[in-house]
């Protein structure tokens, strides 16, 4: 009895130092893989810089080709962390890269954004299945569970500083996710308001050759053009859907809103 006894107490011990060994590796792949939030501002980085062309295709195609990837954006917020538009389904472990480059883990994002339902857009949203929240356009979720919110009324907040805002144009349940007290690594300082607007703006050329955004696709022409002045209003930065991130100035500000307050072009009909 005595040696059953001895025999029991060992086993205990052995599970209880495995047991122990087993948090201390936890604690330790977590620590190596979660920074401390020390940041003393929203940073803002763009993980893969989007693009959009037409292919040239024979003459005897039935259909223009286009090319085209989001752009993918990262923000590593005060309180929380922000994946934005995660790219196609074909780019999982470059978007995996992206992240370890700025030691996070897929369950280190807080919230998943996808800026409108298109495919190039969200295609790598089930990675990131630890997170608190999935917004697809104006369509937030958790697992089976659709939350309700009016954003006609008010924007979606996930933070003090972090605000999401329908801006429906491209399609109608297109958002805008705005960040407020943000660097972007693209200026000195920082401290402004960055805007990562998906296809509200298909690049910075959009601005001077509208053609550009319409023919990349409109549901609703008149309402983009008057969302991409509004938010134009707002922000010191834009990343838009399909290129680089830029500055917002005055002349960007008077041509947004003279194309918003102009009639409809020649080149929507039928859009």
């Amino acid at each position: 009895a005595v040696s059953l006894v001895g025999a029991s107490h060992k086993i205990l011990e052995r599970r209880i130092y495995l047991e122990r060994e087993r948090k201390r590796e936890e604690e330790r792949i977590v620590g190596q893989r979660t920074p401390l939030r020390v940041a003393t501002m929203n940073e803002v980085i763009v993980l893969n810089e989007g693009y959009s062309r037409f292919e040239d295709t024979p003459e005897q195609e039935p259909s223009a080709v286009m090319l085209a990837n989001c752009t993918c954006t990262l923000i590593k917020g005060r309180d929380c962390n922000v994946i934005v538009d995660t790219m196609t389904p074909w780019d999982g472990d470059l978007l995996l890269k992206r992240l370890q480059e700025h030691q996070l883990h897929p369950d280190d994002i807080d919230y998943v954004v996808s800026t409108h339902g298109h495919s190039d857009h969200l295609g790598n949203n089930n990675l990131f299945l630890g997170a608190k929240r999935h917004i697809v356009g104006t369509n937030i979720s958790h697992r089976n569970r659709y939350y309700v919110h009016d954003f006609d009324n008010a924007p979606f907040r996930l933070t003090d500083d972090i605000e999401i805002q329908a801006t429906p144009g491209h399609t109608m349940s297109c958002v805008t996710v705005l960040v407020a007290d943000a660097t972007t690594g693209l200026e000195a300082g920082g401290g402004g308001r960055t805007a990562i607007v998906g296809d509200l703006f298909e690049r910075s050329e959009d601005i001077e050759n509208e053609r550009l955004w319409i023919e990349a696709g409109s549901e609703d022409p008149r309402s983009q053009r008057y969302h991409r002045a509004r938010i134009a209003e707002l922000a010191d930065w834009i990343i838009p859907g399909h290129g680089a991130a830029f500055r917002v100035d005055a002349s960007i500000r008077r041509s947004l809103r003279r194309q918003a307050d102009a009639p409809s072009a020649p080149t929507e009909t039928g859009s």
